[in-house]
C-alpha cells in the first residue's frame, strides 16, 4: 500500500514539475500540425504588406504589443520564425522600433523557456550527471556571461538549445537575461535594417515573378516561384562584424585560462 502511495506521489510530483514544459510542447505541436507556422514567411508578408500597414496605422500601440507578444510566444515555443519576424518588424515599424521590439520579444520568450527548463529538469540532471558534466557546468557558470554572449552573437547552436542549456547548467537568472538581451542586439538590428529596405526587394521579386508568368504562359504557376530568402538580405560585412563581436566576447575567458597556466 505504501509503495502504491509512493508511486502516486512520485507521479504527481513529476506532473507538477513537468506541466509547464509539457504545455509548451503541446502548444508547439498544435501550431505546427495546424500549419499556422507557415504564415511566418516573407512571402506572406509581401502579399499582405498593404493591409498590415493600414492596420498598424489605425491601431499602432496594439500592433506594437501584439508583435512583441507574438515574438515572445514563437521563441518560447521554439518554433522557427524569429528571423522572419525580425525582418517583418523592421519592415513594418522601421529598423529602430522593429529591432527594439524584436529584442524585447526574443528576450522574454527565451527567458520563459529558460525558467521552464530550470524548474522542470535541472534537479534531475544534477542528480544523474556524472563528474565530467558537473565540472563542465561549474566551468560554464564561472564564465557564463562570456560564453552566453558568444553563443548569442554567433549562432553555433540552435537558438532553442541555447535557451534551455543555461537553465540546466545553473546559470543565474540575471546573467542569462543580460547576456541574451545584449548578445542578440547586433544580429537583430542587422535583420531589422534589412527589413527596413525590404520594399525594393519585394518589388523586384514580384516583377521577376510576373515576367516569368508572362513568358511561361498557361501553367506558369507551377514553374514560376515567388520567394525571398532571409539569409540573402545580410551582407558579408555584417556577418563578419557579428562574428568578430562573438570572438571578442570570448577574450575574457581565454585571458583567464592563459593567466592560470602562467601562474
Amino acid at each position: 500500500m505504501e509503495r502504491v502511495e509512493d508511486m502516486t506521489w512520485g507521479a504527481t510530483n513529476w506532473l507538477k514539475r513537468l506541466w509547464p514544459l509539457l504545455l509548451l510542447a503541446a502548444v508547439a505541436v498544435l501550431v505546427v500540425t495546424s500549419g499556422l507556422h507557415r504564415y511566418l514567411s516573407l512571402e506572406h508578408l509581401a502579399v499582405n504588406r498593404d493591409g498590415l500597414r493600414t492596420l498598424i496605422g489605425e491601431h499602432y500601440v496594439v500592433a506594437l504589443t501584439a508583435f512583441t507578444v507574438l515574438y515572445a510566444l514563437i521563441i518560447a515555443l521554439s518554433i522557427p520564425g524569429g528571423v522572419v519576424l525580425t525582418i517583418a518588424g523592421g519592415f513594418l515599424f522601421g529598423w529602430l522600433v522593429g529591432g527594439a521590439l524584436s529584442v524585447v520579444g526574443a528576450t522574454i520568450g527565451a527567458t520563459i523557456i529558460f525558467l521552464v527548463a530550470r524548474s522542470a529538469l535541472r534537479d534531475v540532471l544534477i542528480a544523474k550527471a556524472g563528474p565530467k558534466l558537473q565540472r563542465f557546468a561549474e566551468g560554464f557558470r564561472e564564465d557564463a556571461l562570456s560564453y552566453l554572449l558568444f553563443l548569442r552573437l554567433i549562432p553555433v547552436f540552435p537558438f532553442w538549445l541555447v535557451n534551455i542549456a543555461p537553465g540546466l547548467l545553473g546559470v543565474s537568472f540575471w546573467t542569462y537575461v543580460l547576456a541574451t538581451a545584449v548578445g542578440i542586439i547586433p544580429a537583430t538590428f542587422a535583420f531589422a535594417l534589412a527589413g527596413n529596405g525590404l520594399d525594393s526587394v519585394i518589388d523586384s521579386q514580384q516583377a521577376a515573378y510576373q515576367s516569368c508568368l508572362a513568358k511561361a504562359g498557361e501553367g506558369g504557376h507551377d514553374s514560376c516561384m515567388f520567394g525571398i530568402d532571409p539569409g540573402r538580405l545580410l551582407t558579408a560585412d555584417v556577418i563578419i562584424a557579428v562574428v568578430a563581436l562573438g570572438v571578442v566576447a570570448l577574450i575574457p575567458v581565454v585571458a583567464k585560462k592563459l593567466g592560470r597556466r602562467t601562474v
